[in-house]
């Protein structure tokens, strides 16, 4: 199957004023519920990845898990969940982050990654980077370090994969949307 920008851009709905005034939330539902264009997303991920040498996929909470489990699936990749405080169980590295609502704080499993690991972090966006600036603190503090991050959507305005990459992390989006796009 052939990717198309466009069919992707035009099944991620805005949602203005959402979760708060004077933001633009990007709804990538429609995306699943179309199965050809969840099977672009997920190809178009897939080819890009099918050759790399990382050991990993980190998929981060919540949207993330959708990507994640099917690109690792297809990789033969182990799959290391990033989920908000208190929803894994057993001992839990942790990490405080921002996002452009607030503040909270990341987790993962204390023996999900060894020193030596490599990681591809997954999510559906990248915004302000701050979910995954934390995923990738929480990698590096177990030892392991992160091949790239990638996710459906870059709102660059917002200068997440900026951040990312400023701390040498490389990035993949398969689209971006501007702040003037509806």
């Amino acid at each position: 199957m052939i990717f198309d920008e466009f069919v992707i851009k035009s099944l991620v709905r805005p949602i203005v004023d959402f979760p708060k005034p004077g933001v633009v939330f990007r709804d990538i539902t429609p995306l699943f519920r179309s199965p050809k264009a969840a099977r672009m997303v997920v190809d178009g991920l897939v080819q890009r990845y099918v050759e790399s040498d990382f050991s990993h996929v980190g998929a981060l909470d919540a949207r993330g898990f959708l990507l994640g489990a099917v690109v690792a699936r297809e990789l033969n990749k182990p799959l290391v969940l990033f989920r908000k405080q208190g929803k894994l169980p057993g001992a839990v590295v942790s990490e405080s982050y921002t996002t452009e609502y607030g503040s909270a704080y990341l987790e993962v499993q204390a023996d999900s990654l060894a020193p030596g690991d490599s990681v591809l972090l997954l999510d559906d966006l990248i915004a302000t980077g701050g979910t995954m600036l934390a995923a990738a603190s929480l990698i590096r503090r177990m030892g392991a370090h992160v091949a790239e991050a990638a996710a459906i959507i870059d709102l660059p305005e917002l200068g997440g994969t900026r951040r990312l990459q400023d701390i040498g992390i490389a990035t993949f989006t398969l689209t971006a949307f501007g702040l003037d796009e509806r």
